[in-house]
């Protein structure tokens, strides 16, 4: 039984697999927590779903916020009893990397791209992560990974305005009616959904006419929002735990 954790800038995105079925997914808060605090809450959602702990066999991770990496891994150690995998700069993963910088790439992204060239080989990949940031992966069918783009996620767009603003609320993030807003709640909620896929969109059709046909891919907490628009080929929410689990498997061979 593999434990897959994704830890993000806002959650912390976890899965459990028995060979190649992910059985179950859980979110929680990429607070600042002790490797106490983690693994209690670790072994507690597994029991909760009819996991036991004990049948842990390995746990792999990949990190984009690195001030949690030392509680997370002594959590392993502590309450599985497992020296975690992490995903990062060095790790084999046959992706041919074309960053100036190949460091620079998050292991979240790198995962994403293991997942989807696994499920789609030998085809050039667009691939849109809609988290804290929305991320575009443009991956080729020859396996290499060009690079991207990165743009404010909506929740930090919202945020945003809140923090730098003296009277512009929090608001929830959803797909609004209409364009035209009839309060200042629904005016910043149209331009977070519109102002978004329009930026999607833009980004999509330049990134396109460099490649062959293209796969667009859409995976990450809002990637449901944009589901109706036609921006995308499909939505895989787990792609990066799939990718994950693919670069563990490797490693350990």
């Amino acid at each position: 039984m593999l434990l897959c954790l994704d830890v993000g800038n806002s959650h912390i995105f976890g899965g459990i697999f028995i060979d190649t079925a992910l059985r179950f997914t859980f979110r929680y808060p990429s607070k600042q927590f002790t490797s106490d605090e983690c693994g209690i809450f670790l072994r507690n959602v597994l029991r909760e779903n009819q996991f036991d702990p004990k049948d842990v066999t390995a746990v792999a991770i990949c990190s984009v916020v690195p001030q949690l990496d030392y509680s997370l891994r002594a959590a392993c150690v502590k309450y599985f009893g497992k020296e975690p995998f992490f995903l990062e700069a060095g790790v084999k993963t046959g992706l041919n990397i074309k960053y100036r910088n190949p460091v620079e790439v998050g292991s979240d992204r790198i995962a994403n791209a293991i997942g989807a060239i696994h499920q789609f080989p030998q085809k050039d990949l667009i691939i849109i992560d809609f988290g804290t940031a929305i991320t575009f992966c443009v991956v080729t069918a020859e396996r290499d990974y060009r690079g991207g783009v990165i743009m404010p996620g909506l929740r930090v767009a919202m945020e945003s305005l809140q923090a730098n603003t003296a009277k512009l609320p929090v608001v929830e993030i959803l797909k609004p009616d209409q364009v035209v807003g009839r309060s200042t709640v629904d005016s910043i909620q149209s331009g977070l959904y519109f102002g978004s896929l329009g930026a999607c969109r833009e980004i999509i059709n330049r990134l396109q006419k460099d490649l062959r046909d293209p796969i667009v891919i859409a995976t990450g907490g809002f990637s449901g929002l944009f589901a109706s628009e036609n921006i995308y080929s499909m939505q895989i929410p787990d792609l990066v735990l799939q990718g994950l689990r693919l670069a563990w498997m490797k490693a350990s061979t």
